[in-house]
C-alpha cells in the first residue's frame, strides 16, 4: 500500500527484455536497505525489488503490466516519481492507493493559475463513474484532488511544490498517465452494482 505522496525521483539506467521487461533504477536513496521482495510505486505501478545496490535497484515487469501502463514507454534515461510502501505508523499525508493502475489518462491542457497548474486530463470511459468532484485520483503515482468532471474529462490543480518535486513539471500535452481510481470509488460502486442485483 502507498499514499500518493512522492519521496523520491528515480532514473531509468537500464532496460532490457529477457522473457519479462528487466529495469535497473537509480536514485538517491539507501538502496542498501531496499529488502529483496520489497514493493516500490514507480510512477503509480507497484513494482517488486528483485536486486538492488547502493544506488539503484532492479524490478521486473511482465507483459501485463507494460500493455496497460505509460511503463512500456520508458527509455533509459527517463525520470519517474517513485514511493517506497507504506510502513505501519507512517503518515498518510495522501490518501490510500495500491499501485495497481486501472487506465490511462491523457493531458488535454496544462494552464498556470498563479503559482499553480490547471492540468486537464481525458479519463477512460470505464473509470468515468469512479471520478468524483473533490475526490481522489493518483496519476503518475501522486495523489491528487478532483476539481471539476465532465462526461469524459476532469480537471485537478497542482501545487507548486509537487510541481517541482515530481514528473508534472515536464508534463506536456498529449501526454498519457497511470490512473489508479480511489479504492473507496470502487468499492462503493461494487456494492451499489450489487444492491441493484438485489
Amino acid at each position: 500500500m502507498f499514499t500518493g505522496i512522492i519521496t523520491g525521483q528515480g532514473h531509468i539506467l537500464d532496460i532490457h527484455d529477457a522473457g519479462d521487461r528487466h529495469l535497473t533504477i537509480g536514485c538517491d536513496w539507501d538502496c542498501a536497505t531496499i529488502d529483496i521482495g520489497a514493493s516500490i510505486a514507480c510512477s503509480g505501478i507497484c513494482l517488486t525489488v528483485v536486486a538492488r545496490d547502493a544506488h539503484s535497484f532492479k524490478v521486473e515487469a511482465s507483459s501485463e503490466t507494460i500493455s496497460v501502463t505509460t511503463l512500456g514507454n520508458w527509455h533509459k534515461g527517463d525520470k519517474i516519481n517513485l514511493e517506497r510502501a507504506l510502513r505501519m505508523g507512517d503518515e498518510l499525508g495522501g490518501h490510500i492507493v495500491s499501485g495497481h493502475v486501472d487506465g490511462l489518462a491523457e493531458v488535454l491542457s496544462i494552464t498556470p493559475d498563479g503559482d499553480s497548474h490547471i492540468v486537464s486530463l481525458s479519463v477512460p470511459a470505464d473509470l468515468a463513474m469512479f471520478v468524483a468532484p473533490k475526490g481522489s485520483v493518483t496519476l503518475d503515482g501522486v495523489s491528487l484532488t478532483v476539481n471539476n468532471v465532465t462526461d469524459d474529462s476532469f480537471t485537478i490543480n497542482v501545487i507548486a511544490h509537487t510541481w517541482d518535486v515530481t514528473q508534472f513539471g515536464v508534463l506536456t500535452v498529449g501526454q498519457k498517465m497511470n490512473m489508479e481510481i480511489d479504492m473507496l470509488a470502487r468499492y462503493v460502486a461494487r456494492l451499489n452494482s450489487l444492491n441493484k442485483e438485489a
